[in-house]
């Protein structure tokens, strides 16, 4: 078990944490169905369509400017880790579309009667510490008093229009690289009942304050195609969007996704979160599960909190891509699948 100093615990304020609080599939595509619509300026490359990472404006011939916005309640009961969690996961948005961040803007919402001014100025100092990591200013920000903890950033950066990958380009032919390993949503539900250990804990921690840098090498790629990273919807959740967007399927081999340390056996033992069945419950229907056991079923749509860049890119471009994470630390960097012809279709092998 963890064994954590900090004598409050934060997810204790809150009914859920990190991208597990995301609001469901299904029940997001029914929201956003209902939407009026609004008048698009010529200038908007990237807007709500395909469900990208961020919206992107094109400035000039130059420069286009990446915008985008994360923030959730604790996934950790430390302070000073669940800004950086949070941070990570909002700066990731400006990397998945291939660009540079520029700066930050805070969001901080918290129960101010109920926690100790130092553990929400350790959330802050967390989130600044990875701010700080990836060379961008926390320029302002906004707070409230608001009954959960809620923390997070609006990030901006900047790119070349003509280097910005979507999550809609791949290519049939293409393969798959997945950045991190998944199983987050495992170890937080396992965190939560107090079943892992320090070595599961660090582990987490690693992975999900791991800036995904490799994302600006990759834009300067021609052979990689699209981009996205994953989070609350889990791989399959953000492979489909993937799909729709291309109008494409594709194909997982179930043996290659690199999972975190313990993540299998925790799974087994039932650490699942409700998000990973409310995640199948929204796009289940969309995959063929080929000889998968229900227990990596629940892995595949196991809820990422700061998860790994997901890149479809030419056969040609593998080695480079892997080159490129690897040289970034991203040690688990694997080739997991290609996209094939097909229509929003995932099909998953052993």
């Amino acid at each position: 078990m963890n064994t954590n100093e900090t004598p409050i615990r934060l997810t204790s304020f809150s009914h859920g944490g990190g991208c597990g609080c995301k609001i469901a599939p299904g029940v997001l595509a029914e929201i956003l169905k209902k939407s009026t619509g609004f008048p698009v300026p010529a200038a908007l490359m990237v807007g709500i369509e395909t469900s990208d990472d961020a919206a992107v404006y094109k400035l000039n011939d130059e420069q286009a400017l990446i915008a985008t916005t994360d923030f959730f309640m604790p996934i950790v009961d430390d302070p000073y880790d669940f800004g950086r969690i949070a941070a990570t996961n909002a700066i990731s948005d400006v990397y998945a579309m291939g660009g540079t961040p520029i700066m930050a803007l805070a969001l901080v919402g918290m129960p101010i009667n109920q926690l100790p001014l130092e553990v929400i100025g350790q959330v802050i100092q967390g989130g600044e510490s990875i701010c700080a990591q990836a060379g961008i200013p926390i320029a302002g920000g906004h707070t409230i008093d608001s009954v959960e903890p809620i923390y997070g950033l609006v990030v901006l950066g900047l790119i070349h229009p003509t280097k910005l990958k979507r999550n809609s380009d791949a290519k049939v032919g293409d393969k798959l690289i997945l950045g991190k390993p998944i199983g987050v949503g495992i170890l937080s539900a396992a965190l939560k009942k107090q079943a892992l250990d320090d070595a599961g804990y660090a582990s987490m921690i690693a992975n999900t304050t791991k800036l995904n840098k490799p994302g600006q090498a990759l834009s300067a790629l021609d052979g990689v195609s699209a981009m996205t990273d994953v989070t609350g919807f889990g791989l399959l959740g953000h492979l489909l969007e993937v799909c729709r967007g291309a109008q494409v399927g594709a194909r997982l081999n179930m043996s290659t996704i690199p999972l975190l340390p313990q993540v299998a056996q925790l799974a087994e033992a039932g650490y699942i979160t409700g998000a990973s069945a409310r995640n199948w419950e929204a796009y289940g229907k969309d995959v063929k599960l080929n000889g998968v056991s229900a227990v990596q079923q629940a892995l595949l749509s196991d809820p990422q909190t700061s998860g790994g860049l997901l890149v479809a890119c030419d056969a040609g471009s593998v080695e480079r891509v892997l080159e490129i994470f690897r040289s970034g630390d991203f040690l688990d960097a694997s080739v997991i699948g290609d996209i094939v012809a097909g229509t929003s279709i995932v099909e998953v092998n052993p």
